[in-house]
């Protein structure tokens, strides 16, 4: 009886010991559990986060920056100036009698055409001239200006006596964030942070572009290059 009393009381002990070890395993679990579930509800929630803004604002390679497919542009450009054009920029097939370098502008079908290769080139919505401000003919690049100031000439001025004498380049300068003179005359290409006027005959004979087509095309011509302006 004695030695059966020794094993007993051995068994109970090793049983507290096995209980205690398991109680501390169960403990540890819910510590690992209770730090664990917040950060995987957390990095859920991050990653819901994350792809609803995705869904929301996709990148579109062509353009360089994220849109918003239900309003066609990018809030956070449109805060900068930047915004895409209602006319999208694309490469087609063109005229091989023009070289490579060369500006073409349809004022009939509202597009600049930047010739890359013989028989290509890029096309760019543009907003052009109103009725009365049109014009035609032959000139050439014959400066580039980034963020450029705006003068308003004194036949606008007659026009439009509220206008500023002058405006400093920025955000809401209306010749946006590139300008490239034409020639000797008033006339330029230049950005606009009116995207919703590209396609439209709007201005006083100049042709703008959204700031991020005007950016891209500043960079891809020289000054001297030829511009052919068409009706």
């Amino acid at each position: 009886m004695a030695v059966e009393r020794r094993v007993a009381g051995r068994d109970a002990r090793a049983y507290d010991v096995d209980r205690h070890a398991m109680g501390s395993k169960r403990m540890k679990s819910r510590i690992v559990a209770g730090i664990m579930l917040p950060a995987i509800l957390g990095g859920g929630l991050v990653t819901a986060c994350c792809a609803a803004a995705e869904a929301q604002y996709y990148r579109d390679p062509d353009r360089g920056y994220y849109r918003d497919p239900d309003r066609g542009g990018n809030p956070i450009g449109r805060m900068f100036g930047f915004e895409s054009s209602p006319v999208g920029r694309t490469v087609v097939g063109f005229s091989d009698r023009y070289r490579p370098g060369t500006i073409v502008i349809n004022t009939t079908e509202r597009r600049l055409y930047l010739v890359t290769a013989p028989g290509q080139a890029l096309s760019y919505g543009i907003g052009v001239g109103r009725i009365g401000f049109t014009w035609a003919g032959t000139t050439a690049i014959s400066m580039k200006k980034e963020w450029p100031d705006w003068t308003p000439p004194s036949q606008m001025l007659r026009r439009r006596p509220d206008l500023p004498r002058r405006m400093v380049g920025g955000i809401d300068n209306p010749l946006g964030a590139r300008a490239m003179y034409l020639g000797s005359s008033l006339y330029r290409i230049h950005g606009s942070n009116e995207p919703e006027t590209i396609g439209q005959a709007v201005s006083s004979g100049c042709f703008r572009m959204t700031n991020d087509d005007v950016v891209d095309l500043y960079d891809r011509v020289r000054v001297g290059a030829r511009v052919v302006v068409l009706h």
